[in-house]
Parts: structure tokens; sequence; C-alpha cells
């Protein structure tokens, strides 16, 4: 199912399209929702809606952020936040949260997802899978055919990358590559380091992969995130379209 609302050709800039899918995606959200906060600049506008849903609307949600940046944005904002393990313990996590919104750096037509691009993806997987259902907001560039042409990134433990980079490298054939380098590597939340693979657009079998890197000793999280997206609002020249997954949890 897709629901289309215009915009004028050729005439909303990038920025403008960002914050009218990140605005739209906020359809989803309903008074009394716990809600995953994502991470990234198209849905860092869906969070200033919500702001303003609250501040004018009279609605009242709880937010869990994905990252520290979401988490300072969203009390600059005075959105209520709170942790994951304040609504379940961790083996009950499941369907915890009413709904996440967030951003991905590729989603295919079964929507599943490559994210992590802002290095967020161990927190947000672990969100998005405590969610009742995610939406995705996007630009149109981030449809593709089939996954991989954007970088895998993978959240490594930052005492083993050599041996994770190793074990992914016999899985890609590209390069495998250490985010931000050996001198100055890119810290997450979690005090990780980022691997970004180079798998081209090779990867038909996402759920496969998955399993596969997951098994490499040192690896924390896969920023593939397979049939956890329910819809994707996507913006594009031609205006905003909400995508919505057949079978998914909020058709």
């Amino acid at each position: 199912m897709m629901h289309v609302h215009l915009f004028p050709t050729g005439v909303a800039s990038v920025e403008t399209l960002k914050e009218q899918a990140g605005i739209a995606a906020c359809a989803f959200v309903s008074d009394g929702m716990a809600l995953g906060l994502g991470t990234g600049s198209t849905v860092r506008y869906s969070i200033i809606e919500i702001a303003r849903m609250i501040e004018q609307d009279g609605i009242e949600v709880t937010g869990v952020p994905t990252s520290e940046d979401t988490r300072q944005l969203a009390e600059m904002l005075g959105i209520p936040l709170a942790e994951l393990h304040d609504f379940a313990e961790p083996e009950e996590l499941t369907d915890t949260l009413d709904l996440t919104i967030d951003g991905a750096d590729e989603f295919d037509s079964k929507f599943d997802l490559i994210k992590g691009g802002g290095g967020a993806l161990t927190r947000e997987k672990a969100v998005a899978l405590s969610s009742k259902a995610m939406v995705v907001v996007a630009d149109e560039t981030k449809k593709v055919d089939t996954l991989g042409t954007f970088p895998l990134p993978v959240e490594v433990d930052q005492l083993m990358w050599e041996s994770a980079r190793n074990g992914i490298s016999s899985l890609c054939s590209g390069p495998v590559i250490l985010r931000g380098g050996e001198r100055e590597p890119y810290v997450t939340d979690n005090s990780g380091y980022i691997l970004d693979c180079s798998f081209g657009a090779t990867i038909s079998e996402p759920s496969s992969l998955e399993s596969q890197i997951c098994g490499i000793e040192g690896v924390v999280e896969v920023g593939l995130f397979v049939g956890i997206c329910d819809a994707v609002v996507m913006a594009s020249q031609e205006g905003v379209s909400t995508l919505m997954k057949y079978g998914g949890q909020l058709v």
C-alpha cells in the first residue's frame, strides 16, 4: 500500500524534503505511546515534530533514544525520556515500545535495511527489535534493488577488531575498513569500533549474511535490519510517499 502527498516538482530543496518526510512519519504517533527515537539528519525532523506535538497538541509520549546525540536533542526539546530497561527485563523486551522512527542508509523492496552510517547501529537495532512496529524516514536515493552499495557497518570490540576484520574479509570481496583509521578510530556510544564493509550491491540474502557475520569472533552487531521495518516514509521531488509493507505491523 502506498499513500502519496505531492509537492511541486523541482521546488523543494533536499533539506525541505527531509523535513516534510520527518514530519509525515509522525502521523503514526499517537497519545500514550512509548517511542524509539532514531538517529540521523532526517529523523531529527521527526523528533522536532514530536516535541511540537507534545507542546502544542498536548500528547503524552515517552522516548527511548538510540544515541547520545538523539538523547541530547530530545532533552533540549523537552521530550520525556526513558531507557529500555525501565520498561522490562532484557529477556522480556519484545514489543515493549509501541513504535520506533528511524532513518536508513539503504532499503530494498522487502523493507530490509542497511543502517549504521551514523555509528549507532547497535542501540538502533536493540530499540527497533523491542518495538511493535518500525517506520523508516528516508529519501529516494536510499531505495535500492539489492542492498550493499552503501558499505555495510559492523560494530566490533575494540580489542578484537583486527580479528573481526579478517573474518569478515573472508566473506566480503571489497575492502573492510576501520572507520576513522587506526590512528583515530571512530568510537561508538558503546565504546566499540566500526568496520565499513564494501560488499557492493550483492546482499540478496541479508538474513544469511547477518548470521554469518554475527558468528565471527569480535563482532558486536551488524547493520543489517531484516524483517524489522514496517513502513518507509520516502521523500522525493515528486513528493512524500508512505510505503507500507504488505503483512507488516502497520497495515
